[in-house]
């Protein structure tokens, strides 16, 4: 499993939205800007959010993005997984899953998969126990510090 730059850059632009989140629509070049992230990159990972629920948007002057339920109610999981950032240690914890994954030929004579599953659920499990609320609130000198700097507006 690796987390890439979409899965990186969504959670910091989340996490950015939840900082100021206050039910007012915050633009896409601000949190772009605040985050150093290309907003045309930002776009098409707000896009993926936005389809599944968990931002919104507010079109014309004063508009930008808000999120969809409470920071307190969305997982770093949801985030992952509505960019199709995949969780899964190895491709076999997909091939045994019973979502459609691709049926893998050894799954049922294989000795090591229970290992593979296992750490697969505990990583999943871990995503999942995380919230943008949690994060601010374990962060809270270090947010300070980039609301003094300017390096993040709220």
């Amino acid at each position: 499993m690796r987390i890439t730059t979409k899965g990186r850059y969504a959670l910091r632009a989340m996490t950015n939205l939840a900082v100021a989140y206050q039910g007012k629509p915050r633009p896409i070049k601000k949190i772009a800007a605040d985050e150093d992230i290309s907003p045309e990159f930002l776009e098409q990972i707000f896009f993926k959010l936005k389809k599944h629920g968990i931002i919104g948007s507010v079109r014309g002057p004063g508009g930008g993005f808000v999120l969809e339920k409470t920071p307190d109610e969305i997982t770093v999981k949801d985030i992952f997984l509505a960019v199709d950032e995949g969780l899964d240690l190895t491709p076999c914890t997909v091939c045994g899953d019973t979502s459609g994954g691709a049926n893998c030929s050894r799954l049922e004579n294989c000795l090591v998969y229970s290992v593979w599953k296992e750490a697969s659920d505990h990583i999943i499990a871990y995503f999942d126990a995380i919230t943008l609320q949690s994060v601010i609130d374990q962060n809270q000198e270090l947010l300070k510090k980039l609301l003094e700097s300017g390096e993040i507006t709220a």
